[in-house]
């Protein structure tokens, strides 16, 4: 007879069942950048430097948005894990998402319209900064798709429903191989635009994978019930500004994470073209990674959030520790895999065997050495980051990353150098019903002591 499950195995199989889809929509949206730098280093290594300045102008502030409208997840999260059945919280929720998603998108676009001067400013060689905001003024208008997208996911998988994530996001990788290699070399009948083509591919991709979740969010039965889409477009300032004090420390935060490869890329624009190609697979390749981390943080929040709605202590500390095993275990084989195979994983972007590619290669395996170091500490730090968000305290998140993010970037640009010269706490709730449950023992929940909307 087999032994019983204990808790801990049976939390572990709960927060595989959930991350799993989670880690798979995210190896799928990673995979959306992953093959626009193929198919541009297929191009010429021009092509792949200047959509790499693109992408690290454009994905910034995509990250930012992303960040803020995560607070979406825990919300939800601890309302269901007060009250399961919840709908109207729920809902109230998701629309000041969308709200969220459409005041935000308009400081992004006057940012990006200034990609070309932006890029100068930089230090960028003058072609490269012209291609690069070319890219970006197509790409920059799919922002508001793709934001409204994370709020309808972020939503789906606070409920445990996120297969549809995945699926939706495994056909947009389709579309945008297929439209990217038509538009790039000019297949199908279609022009070769190169770079802008591949910007285009990226767009329309965009645009498909907001429309086709919002049909199973609107139509699909574990979703239908809450009428997401109806009336979303009434005033409900109390709740937009809960999601706004949730959601703008985990904004910052990941802001200054992906900042600090952001301005390594610009400083490798400063040497030299091959330096951007090899530093830019590097960071896909450790994108791929990361993923699986990124994925478990997705479902840490959840599980802890379930249970912290729930007031249910045991339940969080063993979600928590569940990730964070889960995380670090797997970034530790990934280290030994970067370090032990690093030319088989830079032959996917670049054909090395070229001996033109000779250098952006001999590069790219300098810098894969480099990632093998940070693997377990990043992998630990967004795991540990997924649980506070969890308990509704992303400033405990902020305050843990803002002294690591320096130091990463201090590590960049000592290397840099070198290679130069030689390269909230919990939101309280007001009245009698946050009082009864601190007296309980129980979190607060989030979402009452607040005037209702509808």
């Amino acid at each position: 007879m087999p032994p019983a499950p204990t808790p801990w195995t049976t939390e572990a199989r709960a927060m595989l069942s959930l991350a799993l889809p989670i880690i798979l929509a995210n190896v799928a949206q990673s995979t959306i950048n992953a093959t626009d730098l193929v198919l541009l280093g297929r191009l010429n290594a021009n092509a792949l430097a200047a959509g790499s300045l693109a992408f690290n102008l454009y994905i910034p502030l995509l990250v930012f948005g992303i960040g803020l409208l995560a607070a979406v997840s825990p919300l939800v999260a601890a309302e269901r894990g007060a009250r399961r059945h919840s709908v109207r919280e729920v809902r109230r929720t998701v629309r000041q998402g969308m709200w969220h998603a459409v005041t935000l998108v308009i400081p992004c676009w006057l940012i990006l319209w200034h990609a070309p001067d932006l890029l100068l400013m930089l230090g960028q060689a003058p072609d490269l900064a012209a291609a690069a905001g070319r890219f970006v003024r197509i790409i920059m208008w799919s922002l508001l798709p793709i934001f409204l997208f994370f709020v309808l996911r972020n939503f789906i998988s606070a409920i445990e429903r996120p297969n549809w994530a995945a699926v939706v996001l495994f056909a947009q990788v389709a579309i945008n191989a297929v439209l990217g290699w038509a538009l790039i070399f000019g297949h199908l009948g279609a022009p070769a635009l190169g770079l802008d083509g591949a910007a285009l591919a990226s767009a329309f991709a965009n645009l498909f994978v907001f429309l086709a979740l919002a049909v199973v969010v609107a139509f699909a039965k574990p979703f239908k019930r809450y009428r997401i889409f109806g009336r979303w477009w009434r005033a409900d300032w109390p709740r937009y500004r809960q999601v706004a004090a949730i959601g703008l420390p985990i904004a910052i935060t990941l802001l200054l994470e992906v900042a600090v490869f952001a301005a390594a890329v610009f400083i490798m624009g400063l040497i030299g073209r091959n330096e951007i190609a090899a530093h830019a697979i590097a960071l896909q390749i450790a994108a791929f990674t990361f993923m699986v981390p990124l994925g478990l943080a997705q479902a840490g929040t959840v599980r802890v959030g379930l249970a912290y709605g729930a007031g249910d202590r045991a339940a969080i500390a063993q979600a928590g520790w569940t990730a964070l095993a889960l995380g670090i275990g797997f970034m530790a084989v990934m280290a030994l895999m970067l370090i032990l195979f690093p030319r088989p994983l830079i032959g996917i972007f670049i054909d090395t065997a070229n001996p033109g590619n000779a250098t952006v290669v001999a590069l790219a395996v300098q810098f894969m050495g480099i990632a093998a170091l940070f693997q377990i500490v990043d992998g630990a730090q967004s795991v540990g980051a997924g649980v506070l968000r969890g308990l509704l305290d992303p400033l405990g998140e902020f305050l843990g990353k803002s002294d690591a993010e320096c130091v990463a970037y201090t590590a960049e640009v000592y290397d840099t150098e070198e290679r130069k010269a030689i390269k909230p706490s919990p939101t309280t709730a007001s009245g009698r019903a946050g009082q009864k449950g601190r007296a309980r023992g129980r979190p607060p929940s989030p979402l009452h002591g607040e005037r209702a909307g509808v």
